[in-house]
């Protein structure tokens, strides 16, 4: 019998994680559209998905009635090149939709919870640092301290410790910088408010923060000479900023209504999350097991799984496979309980070059419950006529 998305919300929970376990399969972003849906009559107030937090400001200001365009804000709010994904404009169209007309405490929030980099590149800190520098009237030198942007962006500064900035003393001193601009930030909260609003007290706060964050990455970066090591430090940081602004996301959204948070399956379970990259098997704890650690029952997760996908040259799952015994059971696509999923083998001859995580015991075993889809040409087709 198929399973509501209401069977796995409890009304203890407050950040519901649904994860796809690859990006580049259209169908989880259409299926999660139709989530939220539902989920939205269950009291749900926001959405959070894996983009960087900063841009996805613009897309909030959109959705919510702001002034701008579509297409602009697709491409300029969304980064990791999301904002091309249809399922995106759609959503971000709904949500539009959705919000006219609806008092401000009724209307969906976005926003985007991931850093402003990603595994393999990070920008200069300089501009967010700048931003906070100039709401706080202060005069300080921040482009002189971090020098061109390109040193922090290129491919070298994150792959090879000796080319990084992370650990110069520039950048040393820019940390100290950041961290008593946070100070003072609070310290003249009232008087900030008072001057502007709320709301762009809280920009500034996530822009510095952000900023912060890729200084403690490219930190990460510069830190340990061996590539698994330094690799699994600037995950593992990742995350952790990935969680810190999720949590920050719940404080903000706490008074409104529970969020959904859309993500790859590696970012939401509980049990650690593995990467194989090359040799070597990449271990840390996801933002998912951060937060539910420090939450508990306020955070719920459902894993995504896939069966046939030509995009990704994926066909019929062995029978043996946890892919394999959820095809036999769901046509289209359905939720069930982890715990009702009986161990199996985890999939192989996959194509991991397109980004795709099959279902592992240790996935299975970290999450509240599992969202197939059987034929991932079917979820787009369908949705496309």
């Amino acid at each position: 019998m198929d399973q509501d998305i209401r069977d796995f919300v409890p009304a203890s929970c407050e950040l519901l994680a649904l994860g796809e376990p690859t990006h580049r399969e259209p169908a989880f972003g259409l299926v999660r559209n139709e989530l939220l849906v539902r989920l939205v009559d269950l009291g749900f107030r926001s959405i959070a998905i894996e983009i960087d937090r900063v841009a996805a400001l613009s897309v909030n200001d959109f959705v919510r009635g702001g002034a701008g365009d579509l297409d602009r804000v697709l491409e300029e709010g969304f980064s990791h090149d999301f904002g091309e994904l249809d399922a995106n404009r759609r959503l971000v169209a709904w949500l539009r939709e959705y919000n006219e007309d609806r008092p401000a405490e009724e209307r969906i929030a976005f926003h985007g919870f991931d850093t402003p980099g990603e595994n393999f590149s990070a920008p200069s800190p300089r501009g967010y640092l700048e931003y906070a520098r100039d709401r706080l009237g202060l005069d300080l030198d921040i482009a002189g301290l971090t020098g061109d942007d390109e040193r922090w962006s290129r491919a070298e500064a994150v792959m090879d410790p000796t080319m990084s900035p992370g650990i110069t003393e520039e950048a040393v001193r820019l940390r100290v910088i950041a961290d008593g601009m946070l100070g003072e930030l609070y310290a003249r909260a009232p008087e900030l408010i008072a001057a502007t609003s709320r709301a762009e007290w809280s920009r500034t706060r996530t822009r510095l923060t952000a900023g912060i964050g890729l200084l403690r990455y490219h930190e990460q970066c510069a830190r340990h000479p061996e590539q698994a090591v330094r690799l699994r430090a600037q995950i593992a940081t990742r995350d952790a900023l990935m969680a810190e602004n999720l949590l920050d996301i719940r404080d903000i959204e706490a008074e409104r209504g529970a969020t959904l948070v859309f993500t790859h399956n590696l970012h939401l379970r509980r049990t650690p999350s593995v990467w194989r990259f090359g040799d070597e098997d990449l271990d840390w704890f996801s933002a998912g097991a951060i937060v539910g650690s420090l939450v508990g029952e306020r955070y719920a997760c459902v894993a995504g799984s896939l069966g046939r996908s030509e995009g990704l040259g994926l066909g019929e799952p062995e029978a043996d496979t946890y892919e394999g015994a959820l095809q036999g059971d769901i046509a289209t696509w359905g939720l069930r309980a982890a715990t009702g999923l009986a161990p199996a083998r985890t999939r192989t001859g996959t194509t991991p070059e397109k980004g795709y995580f099959p279902l592992e015991e240790a996935t299975v075993a970290g999450v509240d419950a599992v969202l197939h889809i059987a034929d991932a040409g079917a979820i787009v087709g369908t949705v496309e006529s």
